[in-house]
């Protein structure tokens, strides 16, 4: 599998691609839209055409590309059915799969962070949004966010993954680019092995975090797939799994190279 991890240095955020050696089917994870031109730029000179601009959550420090991908590459926007976009393509529930050449994808729900949070899961990796971040997680105190939700989501829905799964966060401020579940068991102070339920409600609520500066720009932005409130509606949906993939099927790589890759 094609796997790229991109970062972006304003926010500290990572995107990260996936692709079909054979045939050249790939998405992409939590886009940025200040990095558009570069994401686009990797997906031509792979010679990628880009099936899914996929989110983990709605995004409160920074505005997602997703909506631009679509406008440009012809990709759907998927996002978890509880997530509040409103002109996505594709509204994902908990367990279901999306393809891409011949490998799979799946959507599991782990809210806490925000109510609409997912990690997917492909190919050994575990792209976990903000739910889980290396030797931390994300915050609880807004976007209808729930301390204990959260650690029931990590502890039974990512770290019950077999030990050596990689982990991918959407977020990493000390350099630090993956972990796995077998360090996040032993190492992470709030959600490792050791630690109790009510313990990190507790720690949870003792924090005394600051406003996200960008939250009130990004929040409704995201919740129109990066492109605003007076974004015009998806051409394609919002639909099931089951359509969207019947849909794909129907396009050939003359239209998806006309979409501009």
């Amino acid at each position: 599998m094609i796997f790229r991890q991109l970062f972006d240095p304003e926010t500290s955020s990572y995107s990260y691609l996936l692709g079909d050696e054979r045939t050249r089917e790939a998405l992409l994870i939590d886009s940025v839209a200040g990095q558009l031109e570069r994401d686009v730029a990797l997906l031509r000179e792979l010679e990628l055409r880009l099936v899914y601009a996929l989110e983990t959550h709605v995004h409160a420090d920074h505005v997602t590309a997703a909506g631009q991908l679509r406008q440009a590459l012809g990709a759907r926007v998927a996002v978890s059915d509880r997530s509040g976009v409103r002109n996505a393509d594709l509204l994902l529930r908990d367990g279901e799969w999306l393809a891409f050449g011949a490998h799979r994808l799946e959507a599991r729900a782990t809210p806490g962070h925000t109510g609409g949070c997912m990690t997917f899961v492909a190919d050994g990796m575990a792209f976990t949004g903000d739910a889980l971040l290396i030797r931390g997680c994300g915050r609880t105190d807004f976007q209808e966010g729930d301390a204990a939700t959260l650690y029931r989501s990590v502890r039974t829905r990512i770290l019950s993954l077999p030990e050596g799964t990689a982990l991918y966060p959407a977020h990493d401020y000390r350099g630090r680019t993956q972990t796995t579940v077998a360090e996040e068991l032993r190492f992470n102070p709030r959600l490792g092995t050791s630690k109790t339920e009510a313990a990190f409600i507790e720690l949870m609520s003792e924090l005394r975090l600051a406003y996200p500066k960008n939250m009130d720009a990004a929040v409704p932005a995201n919740l129109y797939a990066g492109l605003g409130p007076d974004a015009v509606p998806s051409p394609h949906g919002p639909g099931s799994v089951a359509e969207v993939m019947e849909g794909l099927g129907r396009q050939d790589a003359e239209n998806w190279h006309g979409a501009g890759i």
